[in-house]
């Protein structure tokens, strides 16, 4: 047997695209095996370079996983594999780079490489990416041994927001064409799924490239009039391609199928309107605060996520202010806070006005902590209330309970049997720990 180890940097994207990676190994015949640590006989390294930060992280998830892994072949991809081959391919060790647009025929490389005995592979596969106007199919379907799987339905960007290297390391936008799509939630279906996250790197911009044009609301449509899966989960969407239509899509009877789940995360970056206008990003706050009020209106209970980039060159106090103020303003479940990270190659890098890093380091902190507070306040307000859990098929790795996830994005974690993985149960939230653990017991439920 030949044991496979993939080391994942970055988006939901990659986190797909690396199982469908190593699902297309496993049915390849060669008598692989994945793993998450450990010894390999080969490793892949996706990486990501959405901020220098995010680049300088893969290089070293590179060199640590040669030296962990001495006699392994190494085998390096993903948007920091697109941008710097060269680079990559010269760290000592590194056998195989493989750009995103050859990232589909992985599978095959690694195993032509493992043919050659008493060499190394040496060799670069890295295409650009500009030119690509087709979406590219992965082997392998997505699934792992994860109870939700991803399901990657766009690639590419056409924002170009003056931070973000995306676009050239993704190439435009392009969408797996809807059939196709269905055909992948049947099959996952068929392999006893109940949920499905659809994801992709601009993903309300699906299907704006095929013919007939289409849209994600289409395709939302569809997958609930096929029937086939009863959850739907979208990863992210940016706040302009959020409409209306799709969110009532979330405020149907839960029990009906193809529901999409009552959860959005949306990308925010900043609340200032001077900093969106320096991003590339095509709304201001007032559009937000509109949208997010529309969401809590149809849904109360809804999870409403949010990205917010902190230090942008020029983000003065005032301007961190906006952004601080905006979210406590609104009903928002959770955050994720990211600082920037000026990325070579982005309009950003050299402008003006560069923020110190240890404001960045200070803001960020003073907005995790509103994160923490959002959070919280989310959970309590289901305390002693029954909701529908989806049980996983792993455990705590603490305590050894199982856990569960709401469709509304809830964490849960339950005591019972391991014949309730995959299943829908009636939990009634009992409590929220100090550190902010949801605890929950089985009233009720469904296979």
């Amino acid at each position: 047997m030949k044991k496979l180890l993939i080391k994942t940097l970055g988006c939901k994207v990659n986190q797909c695209e690396s199982e469908s990676i190593c699902n297309a190994l496993l049915e390849s015949g060669q008598g692989f095996t994945c793993h998450e640590s450990g010894d390999a006989d080969v490793v892949v390294v996706n990486t990501c370079t959405v901020t220098g930060k995010a680049a300088m992280q893969s290089r070293q998830a590179v060199r640590q996983a040669i030296r962990a892994n001495p006699g392994a072949r190494i085998v390096v991809t993903g948007c920091h594999a697109q941008m710097a081959p060269e680079e990559l391919s010269g760290i000592e060790g590194v056998d195989l780079v493989v750009g995103n647009r050859d990232k589909h025929e992985i599978a095959n490389q690694i195993l032509s490489g493992l043919t050659k005995t008493g060499s190394r592979i040496a060799s670069v596969t890295c295409l650009d990416v500009a030119g690509v106007d087709r979406f590219e199919i992965l082997p392998g379907i997505a699934h792992g041994s994860r109870t939700r799987p991803f399901i990657k339905i766009q690639d590419g960007c056409n924002a170009f927001c003056t931070y973000c290297i995306v676009p050239h390391a993704r190439g435009r936008s392009r969408s797996l064409p809807m059939e196709q799509v269905l055909n992948q939630v049947e099959s996952l279906a068929k392999l006893g799924y109940r949920e499905v996250v659809l994801t992709g790197i601009h993903i309300g911009c699906y299907g704006q490239d095929l013919r007939p044009e289409t849209s994600l609301y289409d395709l939302l449509c569809r997958i609930r009039q096929a029937g086939a899966i009863e959850r739907v989960r979208v990863s992210s969407i940016e706040p302009a391609e959020l409409s209306d239509a799709v969110i009532d899509l979330a405020v149907a009877d839960e029990n009906l199928p193809g529901r999409l789940c009552r959860h959005f995360h949306i990308p925010l970056q900043s609340g200032d309107d001077g900093i969106l206008k320096r991003m590339h990003r095509p709304y201001g706050r007032d559009d937000f605060r509109d949208l997010v009020h529309r969401i809590a209106d149809r849904i109360p209970d809804a999870a409403i996520g949010v990205d917010t980039l902190i230090g942008f060159p020029g983000e003065t106090d005032a301007a961190f202010d906006q952004t601080y103020e905006l979210i406590a303003s609104l009903p928002v479940a959770y955050l994720h806070v990211f600082p920037f990270s000026p990325r070579k190659g982005t309009p950003a890098y050299s402008y003006e006005n560069q923020v110190p890093v240890q404001t960045i380091k200070e803001r960020c902190q003073r907005m995790r902590r509103l994160g923490v507070q959002k959070r919280r306040s989310f959970y309590d307000r289901h305390v002693d209330r029954t909701v529908t859990v989806l049980v996983e098929e792993t455990r705590d790795k603490k305590d050894g309970r199982l856990k569960g996830l709401t469709d509304n994005y809830i964490p849960v974690l339950l005591a019972g049997p391991d014949a309730l993985a995959n299943t829908f149960q009636e939990v009634e939230i009992q409590r929220i720990t100090a550190d902010g653990v949801v605890e929950g017991r089985v009233v009720g439920g469904r296979l």
